[in-house]
């Protein structure tokens, strides 16, 4: 599938049990990162399990732009020849990043110190979304950008040619910004400073550290400090990739809705800045526990057993869990529907800027669905039917947005009626093998004619 070309319609029929181990893709977040940080070293790192994805696969592009050697060897096993800190070359092309916000913006931070002037550029979806969240604090350090009014792609931004380092607060809670800002802190001289009054996901900083830098967190009143020395020499690593818990929110919520299911997703990244969907789960009353838990390569990982759940509850989410799980709020409002009662989701305004206005697109296909949602600037509540009571029966509009389109065909499944989706095409950019893997398990997701 391509999340660039003819849109693909897509119909999930109710089924039957869903069976069997799913094994997902690795890990979205790190593979972008140990891409571009494999980039930012001196000699070769190696890389298993990587997520071959279409919006991966662009940020590979891009590191092969600015100088690095990317080479694919098959079976998600790759290597990456770097150029050092600093060491990025002008490309002769403009960079497209497809679909992947992440992409985008950790590959801008990357770039933003070195004297070189890029035009990036994405799809549709990719090209509507605001980044002067990202471009302003790169302009701290620097930086110039210049793009289409909003601060939208395409734009080009003119690297800082004596970047100073910065101490940044982040506004809104961002793993992408504040990703970027630390990126293109490694470039600058002296200490830069990332101060988030909330916690997010904390791959950059794990793996900064695992590649060679040197890098504080510290916990205070002011939130939580993340302080970066520059200019360090980066160490080639060899990274294993866990497999994505975002990815297997999708086979863990169809089962956990759908009548006999028993599924097992092995090897998944349990980080605790990523598994807040897990957590929220089991607050519902899911049937779904974590088997042989260990650590690789720093981080957290299990299998997860996910079974039919017949008595799902709505419950109030914390909004200190938002950061945690702001990629699995689409799938979660699908499984708040087959609940009892409301489901209260606060603080969650990111989700406006994502490749979709999410709460909006989810909001109108749940309606169409026969299922109330409430919603307001930075919350909605999703009003639940119980099992077996969601009728369906309706097209939606993924809105060039692959969870949108992942959550829908996950609540086909166990719906009164099929779901379909105008469009399932931008699928392929996170989650590649989703029709396989879920066929593999006994759904029945299919394609349509346009």
């Amino acid at each position: 599938m391509s999340g660039h070309g003819t849109p693909i319609p897509m119909i999930s029929h109710p089924c039957g049990p869903l069976v069997g181990e799913a094994h997902v893709p690795g890990d979205k977040s790190i593979s972008h990162r140990s891409l571009i940080l494999g980039a930012m070293c001196i000699g070769e790192t190696r890389i298993t399990g990587l997520l071959e994805g279409e919006d991966v696969l662009d940020t590979a592009k891009a590191m092969q732009a600015f100088g690095a050697t990317v080479t694919n060897h098959g079976d998600g096993a790759w290597t990456v020849s770097g150029v050092g800190v600093g060491g990025f070359a002008e490309p002769d092309q403009v960079i497209d990043c497809g679909n992947s916000g992440t992409g985008v913006r950790l590959i801008m931070g990357a770039a933003a110190t070195s004297p070189i002037t890029v035009t990036y550029t994405g799809d549709a979806s990719l090209n509507g979304r605001p980044m002067g969240r990202v471009t302003d604090p790169l302009a701290l350090f620097g930086a110039q950008a210049v793009g289409r009014a909003g601060g939208r792609l395409p734009m080009t931004v003119v690297g800082a040619r004596a970047p100073v380092p910065v101490r940044y607060v982040v506004p809104v809670p961002s793993a992408q910004v504040k990703s970027a800002v630390l990126l293109a802190g490694l470039n600058a001289p002296g200490q830069t400073v990332v101060i988030e009054k909330e916690a997010t996901r904390d791959h950059t900083e794990r793996m900064l550290q695992g590649f060679g830098a040197t890098l504080t967190v510290e916990d205070t009143d002011e939130g939580r400090v993340i302080t970066l020395d520059g200019q360090p020499e980066l160490a080639a690593q060899t990274i294993v990739v866990p497999r994505d818990p975002s990815s297997a929110a999708f086979p863990v919520c169809a089962a956990i809705i759908t009548p006999g299911s028993d599924v097992l997703v092995p090897n998944i990244g349990l980080n605790p800045t990523r598994a807040g969907l897990f957590t929220t789960l089991q607050e519902m009353g899911a049937d779904l526990v974590y088997e042989n838990m260990r650590e690789e390569g720093g981080e957290p990982v299990a299998d997860l057993r996910a079974k039919f759940s017949p008595d799902l509850r709505g419950i109030a989410v914390p909004p200190a869990r938002a950061a945690s799980m702001i990629d699995e709020y689409p799938v979660l409002s699908v499984v708040a529907a087959f609940a009892e009662g409301v489901t209260d989701m606060q603080g969650v305004k990111e989700l406006r800027v994502k490749e979709s206005d999410r709460i909006d697109a989810m909001a109108k296909g749940l309606r169409a669905a026969g299922v109330r949602v409430d919603e307001g600037l930075d919350w909605w509540k999703v009003i639940g039917l119980g099992h077996g009571n969601v009728p369906g029966g309706v097209r939606v509009a993924s809105q060039l947005d692959h969870r949108i389109a992942m959550a829908f065909m996950v609540m086909g499944m166990a719906t009164q009626e099929p779901m379909s989706v105008d469009d399932g095409s931008p699928i392929a950019t996170s989650f590649p093998i989703f029709e396989d893997l879920m066929a593999g398990l006994g759904a029945q997701v299919l394609r349509m004619d346009a």
